[in-house]
């Protein structure tokens, strides 16, 4: 055991009184521990309060199923172990690291609970402030995260309702435009009745709109240069047949697919008399196709839209379940709409493995990994570049890379983009706490990993998940 003359001499307990050092004396231990073997392990119940007499030891903490090395020394007087002994709190009741010997090494163990009980009483106004400095920062890490997510999910809505907005407001227009055609349709057909066409000429006129209906609905698309050439060829047609108007009238038979041919063929089926009013009341049948094709595609978009948002938010499904991961990635894509795409100057590079089996996830927070590392991405390409988002897999494990085209991360940056609160975004922009919570939902939620390789030009974010699962 040691003596008071000993423990004197270390930092930690040089200060204390004589009845202090007695007591510490009295209920300490000294133990040997030979190099190799282990002191301490994360997660294990934490007994003691260790102090590194003598030797060299090693301090690792498990990051994606791996042990990590995070600290190596053999400055004597370092403490480890229980290190929070003096919290009532659950935090402080499990070793937050493992700590093994790589040497021969000496250490003094106190028992936790003893010292705890001793330290309050002989430091409360310390322990009061160890405890307010502790919950007040895990309180105020948990408020700002909260705050994180609720920007980024302001970002997201603000991304949904313009997409929504969209086909909402095509398929509006469509119903007004198609509320029109549709008048017009029946003055038209009032105009053929008039001419007395006969009952087998009417007859073959409707079996021509059923004809050019399921043209519209299949109509190919054109370059500008055949949709030109066939319109061009259209307006012959119908300035040959005495019909007035025929460039207006002709662009809108190009749009649903249809050809000389087929006006031909309405020609045969129609009096002469009646010809002009047979196309016109044909063009409002292909115009209210074109217009209901266009209905049924906004409203086809917002429905996918909802999909997406359900499955980026999760919202009816159980928090942790076996998930194909593309999934979520592609829902997260749909919230970026604006910026990605056709709207936006970022394109987009999938490059799936679709063969990667389905892995147990917490779905709604891995999306939030995917919508931090995307949102930082776009803003790094300052809204111009390529987006790579590429799927595989890594022995026992699936690899998602997120790829930008920015300038890239500078080393000194790159060592800290995962420390809470640190940002290189202007005041107000960032709280620097994306990448910490994406850090910690990969690496401390699902056992996984996360790690950043920066060149300019070639930014990627690679987040590596175990396919099977890992108790904690």
């Amino acid at each position: 055991m040691s003596t008071r003359a000993d423990l004197r001499s270390l930092f930690l307990f040089e200060a204390l009184e004589d009845e202090q050092l007695a007591w510490v004396a009295a209920h300490a231990d000294e133990v040997d521990v030979a190099a190799g073997d282990d002191i301490v392990t994360e997660g294990d119940p934490s007994g003691c309060f260790y102090v590194l007499l003598s030797g060299t030891l090693a301090m690792s903490r498990i990051i994606g199923g791996d042990p990590v090395e995070t600290t190596r020394t053999d400055h004597r007087g370092v403490y480890f172990g229980a290190v929070q002994f003096y919290l009532d709190d659950e935090s402080a009741r499990t070793y937050p690291a493992s700590v093994r010997a790589i040497t021969d090494c000496c250490v003094l163990a106190l028992p936790a609970t003893e010292f705890a009980a001793v330290f309050q009483q002989w430091f409360p106004m310390a322990v009061h402030l160890l405890e307010g400095m502790i919950l007040g920062l895990r309180k105020g890490g948990q408020i700002t995260a909260e705050r994180e997510r609720l920007l980024a999910l302001g970002k997201l809505s603000a991304g949904l309702t313009h997409e929504l907005n969209n086909p909402a407001a095509a398929a509006g227009r469509a119903a007004d435009a198609l509320r029109d055609k549709v008048t017009g349709m029946r003055n038209k057909l009032a105009m053929i009745a008039d001419g007395h066409i006969a009952g087998p000429q009417l007859h073959k006129l409707v079996l021509a709109q059923d004809e050019f209906v399921k043209k519209v609905r299949h109509a190919p698309s054109l370059s500008p240069i055949e949709t030109s050439d066939r319109e061009d060829e259209l307006g012959d047609w119908l300035d040959g047949a005495g019909i007035p108007g025929g460039w207006d009238l002709a662009p809108v038979f190009v749009a649903g697919g249809l050809e000389v041919s087929d006006l031909d063929a309405v020609r045969t089926a129609s009096d002469p008399a009646v010809l002009e009013g047979a196309i016109r009341w044909l063009a409002y049948t292909v115009e209210t196709e074109s217009l209901l094709r266009e209905i049924t595609d906004a409203t086809s978009r917002i429905s996918d839209l909802v999909l997406a948002a359900k499955q980026y938010s999760q919202m009816d499904r159980a928090p942790h379940r076996f998930v194909d991961v593309h999934e979520g990635l592609d829902a997260t894509l749909v919230m970026f709409g604006r910026k990605l795409g056709d709207e936006g100057g970022v394109e987009i590079v999938k490059d799936y493995d679709r063969t990667l089996p389905a892995i147990p996830v917490y779905s709604a927070e891995l999306n939030q990994v995917w919508t931090n590392i995307i949102d930082n991405a776009i803003d790094a390409m300052d809204g111009a570049g390529t987006l790579t988002v590429r799927t595989a897999r890594d022995d026992e494990r699936v690899l998602v890379e997120i790829a930008d085209t920015g300038p890239g991360i500078p080393p000194e940056v790159r060592q800290r983009i995962f420390e809470p609160f640190f940002t290189t975004k202007g005041v107000g922009k960032g709280t620097g706490l994306g990448l910490d919570v994406s850090y910690r939902v990969v690496v401390s939620r699902h056992h996984g990993d996360i790690a950043v390789h920066s060149v300019p030009g070639n930014t990627r974010f690679q987040v590596r998940l175990p396919i099977t699962e890992v108790l904690a």
